[in-house]
């Protein structure tokens, strides 16, 4: 089982960095979490956030956030609508299923084949 995000959307803030104070390069990107196996992979519904600058390089914590980036990403996080969870099969899965649905049907034919002898 392997666990994945997949990058659903990129927000540029115009708040002032807490780090390096630059008004210009503030990123929030938001991503989805994805649990991919060899039968299915399924897109969940955990949103992950995280906040970057890009002058200065470095990741903002949600300890450094100012009320004003708060105010913002309560809003971003509300206005965000992420992708519908969601189930794929994969073809382990279908031969897996065909296979029993195989099964049964000789099954269930062998069991009114002798019933209907007696």
């Amino acid at each position: 089982m392997q666990d994945r995000y997949i990058h659903i959307k990129d927000v540029a803030l115009k708040n002032n960095c807490p780090v390096c104070y630059n008004n210009e390069g503030l990123y929030l990107t938001f991503k989805q979490r994805i649990i991919d196996t060899k039968f299915f992979e399924r897109v969940t519904s955990e949103i992950k956030h995280e906040l970057h600058c890009r002058t200065c390089n470095s990741p903002i914590y949600p300890v450094q956030w100012t009320d004003d980036i708060e105010q913002v990403f309560e809003y971003l996080q509300r206005s965000f609508t992420p992708k519908k969870t969601t189930i794929t099969l994969k073809r382990p899965s279908w031969i897996l299923l065909s296979g029993l649905l195989i099964v049964l049907v000789s099954g269930l034919s062998l069991l009114l084949y002798y019933t209907l002898q007696e």
